[in-house]
């Protein structure tokens, strides 16, 4: 696929991932849309990145994806549709009975799975009406072998990768010229996952190989440990779980 001179939309994109990507389009030459819901976080990113347009929107909101999409269409459209925007909540122990296990797993389906499959309906057609375009979804690790500490976020990551998975295939059955990417990060140093001190890639070094699986046509991208987890959970599920979910894990479910 050839980035250069395509217009992208990067969902939360200003900060984390979505930030150092569009850093790295705009290096490649490529037109750049960033959405965010703080506008702080959007105005400082634009100080940095002139050339980029922002627009103030919340991934897992109804109203603000209709306006968005109004808004995109206004400027004269894209190619390229980059779902990047995730939320996770705190851990929660699911053996416990608590209200906030709903409540959370509402949040994340909202923004990580809901909100994806609304924007990619709202886009759909335009990006169906360009010469060649793409859809990148971001899934993870965890929808490989599930976080006991993340559980109900690696559900959601996993909903998204079925669903990805199937509409690029539906896609396919129906002749689209719309491409579908799925990216599989591991766990990525953000602000997200400062307090924790497991094994961690860049930003920097995810978005290299991003790009790199879209100029190859790589519809799945896997990158760092993500490439071992799937080897190692075909053939070893039972070990592949253990290295998911140290001992550190349970730990902290019995303290919680």
């Amino acid at each position: 696929m050839i980035l250069k001179e395509k217009t992208i939309l990067i969902t939360g994109g200003a900060s984390g991932i979505g930030m150092e990507a569009a850093r790295q389009f705009l290096e490649i030459g490529a037109k750049v849309i960033i959405t965010g819901r703080n506008e702080e976080k959007l105005n400082a990113v634009k100080k940095l990145y002139p050339q980029l347009i922002t627009i103030k929107s919340d991934a897992g909101n109804e109203s603000d994806a209709i306006a968005l999409f109004n808004q995109v269409k206004a400027l004269g459209g894209i190619d390229i549709l980059y779902n990047n925007a995730g939320v996770g909540v705190a851990p929660l122990n699911l053996g416990i009975p608590n209200d906030k296990h709903l409540e959370g797993a509402i949040y994340e389906m909202e923004v990580n799975y809901l909100g994806i499959i609304r924007l990619n309906n709202l886009f759909m057609e335009m990006l169906q009406s360009r010469r060649e375009s793409a859809i990148v979804n971001t899934t993870s690790i965890l929808s490989i072998v599930p976080s006991l500490l993340e559980a109900t976020y690696s559900a959601s990551k996993t909903a998204l990768s079925f669903y990805t998975k199937s509409l690029r295939k539906h896609l396919e059955i129906i002749n689209s010229r719309v491409k579908v990417f799925e990216l599989l990060p591991p766990l990525v140093a953000t602000e997200m996952t400062v307090a924790r001190n497991d094994k961690k890639i860049s930003t920097e070094e995810l978005v290299k190989a991003l790009i790199l699986g879209l100029e190859k046509d790589q519809y799945t991208i896997r990158v760092g440990d993500t490439k071992l987890v799937y080897i190692l959970n075909r053939f070893f599920p039972k070990l592949t779980f253990g290295l998911i979910n140290p001992k550190k894990a349970n730990q902290y479910l019995n303290h919680n």
